[in-house]
């Protein structure tokens, strides 16, 4: 009888752990290029340069565009998030105490998903400041900001087909509230509010969301509007669980691992905006 409760509850615990990881483990992974099953320490993705037309003659040879062929390699590392669960705890048919232990694993490994992306965004050089522009570290996330590194992004060709996004801290997206254009619905369109239930919208044709984990430079705020195959996310193993029973302390071990790596693919296609909190 006690080893098909086990079983119970540790097939129930591990799909309690995974469910909790996909539904709010980490905020970035869904915005960036993601690869899964990757085999080995580490992965390639590949760049593609910019092709460019030409004519050709009747009959001659088409010309050929030499496009410009790179890769960037991504490292994985491996991440535990581990805890005990009184088997007396367990008993006292605590459910509610089992989904709190499950989701905080997740959370943690989510969090840690969400660094490794940050870190790689933390990479990239082009910024939305400049004593050229008029933008400068002793303001917080202006509209003269945004819409700078809308141009940037803009001017360096990266596609507008839906696929670009933007990371602000808690704080800037305050700031962006008080801008009628991000804020007010005759500007933005019913469509595009904040969706229900989070916090996030789209403007400039971007998916805007708010994020804690932002690097923070002593008072600056490193926010980050870039297109999805900027940033590369790996991962060699998902979210996985192993709950084993440990006799002398009458108590499961609940250990939750991933191995994920994250790099920065096209730094042409991520633009920081420092904002001073």
């Amino acid at each position: 009888m006690s080893a098909s409760i086990d079983q119970a509850f540790i097939k129930q615990y591990q799909a309690e752990v995974q469910e909790a990881y996909q539904r709010q483990g980490s905020k970035l992974r869904p915005t960036v290029r993601s690869k899964t099953e990757v085999r080995g320490a580490s992965t390639i993705f590949q760049k593609v340069g910019r092709g460019t037309a030409a004519a050709k003659a009747r009959n001659g040879v088409v010309p050929v565009m030499n496009l410009d062929h790179s890769n960037v390699e991504c490292f994985l590392q491996d991440y535990y998030a581990g805890d005990w669960v009184d088997r007396m705890d367990e008993l006292k048919t605590n459910m509610d105490e089992r989904q709190v232990a499950a989701n905080a694993g997740a959370y943690a490994l989510g969090r840690k998903t969400d660094e490794l992306i940050i870190a790689a965004f933390d990479s990239a050089t082009a910024e939305a400041v400049g004593t050229a522009t008029g933008q400068t570290d002793n303001d917080g996330l202006t509209r003269a900001k945004v819409l700078l590194a809308f141009e940037m992004l803009g001017e360096a060709d990266v596609p507008d087909d839906g696929q670009r996004y933007a990371v602000v801290g808690w704080k800037q997206w305050s700031e962006l509230l008080q801008i009628q254009e991000f804020a007010n619905a005759q500007y933005v369109g019913n469509d595009e509010l904040p969706w229900k239930g989070t916090q996030a919208k789209r403007w400039l044709g971007a998916l805007w969301v708010p994020h804690s984990g932002l690097t923070k430079n002593a008072t600056l705020r490193y926010c980050y509007f870039y297109h999805k195959t900027a940033i590369g996310h790996a991962a060699a193993a998902e979210i996985t669980t192993d709950v084993t029973w440990h006799g002398d302390r009458a108590a499961h071990f609940v250990n939750t691992m991933m191995s994920q790596g994250a790099v920065l693919v096209d730094g042409t296609g991520v633009v920081r905006m420092r904002a001073k909190e």
